[in-house]
């Protein structure tokens, strides 16, 4: 599974290279919507947004542009020194958060499962720590299209490979100028990802994708429930 030490170690290039110029919102720069799904989903409101593997922070700047007050954690100490002046933000496990129950409006989980072996526990956490009518709000890899089992070598299409049902972490990727062949990735296929939703006791309200031709995002907007159902 992908340590906290290999981000530790990419951190400078991510934040430098892989990052630098992207501008979530614009389509020029944002090929895969990310800007416009977390608008769209997320909304705007008040209070305290939880970002769960919050890396360097490059998200804070839209949560607040939405009336809301970005809050981070991270397990890289690596990331998070980059994160500094975006967000305030703390080293953590996002399945044992330092946070009360029912004490946020939103958490957010952006383009970070595949990095959370343990991510139906994590949406555990994300529940308890939801209000009751709070929202989460999920972003990332989409299961169907992306993977050690996809292709996108080709812009205008993905070849498919055996994979999608394994459900394991790999390292497999089909370019080396991205962020899984460093640190590689944990495949939920689409069934698994949204019953840890419903096993949290969240209720899935909306659901989005981002890219093209074929999606590369799948968002996910869940509600906790004022009483359990």
């Amino acid at each position: 599974m992908a340590s906290t030490a290999a981000y530790d170690e990419i951190a400078d290039w991510y934040e430098e290279e892989f990052i630098a110029g992207q501008r979530y919102g614009s389509g020029r720069d944002d090929p895969l919507g990310l800007g416009g799904l977390l608008r769209d989903m997320l909304g705007e409101g008040e209070g305290t947004c939880l970002e769960i593997g919050c890396g360097t922070g490059i998200h804070a700047a839209s949560v607040r542009s939405l009336g809301r007050t970005p809050v981070g954690v991270d397990l890289s100490g690596g990331m998070l020194r980059h994160a500094r002046g975006r967000l305030p933000a703390a080293r953590a496990d996002a399945a044992r958060l330092p946070v009360l129950d029912a004490s946020v409006p939103a958490v957010l989980a952006m383009m970070v499962h595949t990095d959370m072996p343990r991510y139906p526990a994590v949406l555990a956490e994300a529940a308890r720590v939801l209000r009751p009518g709070g929202v989460l709000v999920h972003i990332g890899v989409h299961p169907c299209f992306c993977g050690g089992f996809a292709d996108r070598g080709d812009p205008d299409a993905v070849v498919i490979g055996p994979g999608y049902l394994d459900g394991h972490w790999t390292k497999a990727s089909w370019t080396d100028g991205g962020v899984r062949d460093k640190v590689g990735a944990t495949h939920l296929p689409l069934p698994e990802l949204l019953g840890a939703f419903t096993a949290a006791g969240l209720v899935l309200s909306r659901f989005a994708e981002g890219g093209r031709p074929t999606p590369a995002v799948l968002a996910v907007r869940a509600v906790k429930p004022h009483r359990a159902r």
